[in-house]
């Protein structure tokens, strides 16, 4: 039995699951990450303990995607690890996204390629392309979309666009070829077979030494109210 954690959006959700069951979940979307996600986690626990169970191991969407929810996932996943004595596993953000894809849709053309995309700000997006057997086929980037974006890329198949960055795309991807999929989120509920995958594998996560995959680096900002405040020139 495997506790989910899935934060990389403003979508905050846990699931407890044993293979393609789901014991129980929490959901939230109101960005309040540091707030619902030690209560979901709590209300699981609980929960798992009046059925006499505990986790066997605690799955955390690694990222890309939000720097504040991957370092509050990431950072609560490795202290239920430590405090629980069990592993850590880490999956990609975009391959959760695609498991919630073919999760809700069922009638994908057979030769269909699968292109998550989370929102990087303007008109960039988190993105990488996978077959429909949730395999990783080109690497993982931040890419700037413009109506050349995936021009040259597998003209022969059905390129399914979606998650939260693909919106700002209908306008500029305009091809016989593309379909876009809408309202499909990273979701902890659709991690469980995945995790168990990398669990009966041994692929785990080093709890001491594992960080979020933010892919591109954090730049704080400052306010021109607080410039002025702070006395810092704009």
């Amino acid at each position: 039995m495997i506790l989910n954690i899935e934060t990389s959006t403003n979508i905050c959700s846990v699931a407890a699951t044993e293979g393609k069951n789901v014991l129980c979940s929490y959901r939230s979307e109101n960005g309040n990450h540091a707030h619902d996600l030690p209560l979901f986690i709590d209300n699981i626990l609980k929960t798992l303990r009046e059925q006499g169970k505990q986790p066997d191991a605690v799955a955390v969407s690694q990222g890309p995607g939000s720097y504040t929810g991957l370092r509050i996932g990431v950072a609560t996943a490795k202290g239920l690890c430590y405090g629980l004595d069990i592993p850590l596993i880490a999956i990609d953000t975009l391959q959760v996204l695609c498991s919630s894809l073919l999760e809700a849709q069922n009638s994908l053309p057979d030769n269909a390629v699968l292109c998550p995309m989370l929102d990087a700000r303007r008109m960039e997006v988190y993105t990488a392309l996978y077959d429909t057997n949730l395999q990783l086929q080109t690497q993982i980037e931040a890419k700037i979309i413009d109506e050349t974006a995936f021009f040259n890329t597998v003209n022969d198949k059905t390129i399914v666009f979606f998650g939260n960055g693909s919106q700002k795309c209908k306008e500029v991807i305009k091809r016989d070829n593309v379909i876009f999929v809408d309202g499909v989120v990273p979701d902890a509920k659709s991690m469980g077979l995945l995790a168990e995958q990398k669990l009966k594998d041994n692929d785990l996560a080093d709890i001491a030494y594992f960080a979020p995959f933010y892919l591109k680096e954090f730049h704080a900002t400052v306010s021109h109210k607080a410039q002025d405040v702070l006395g810092i020139p704009s």
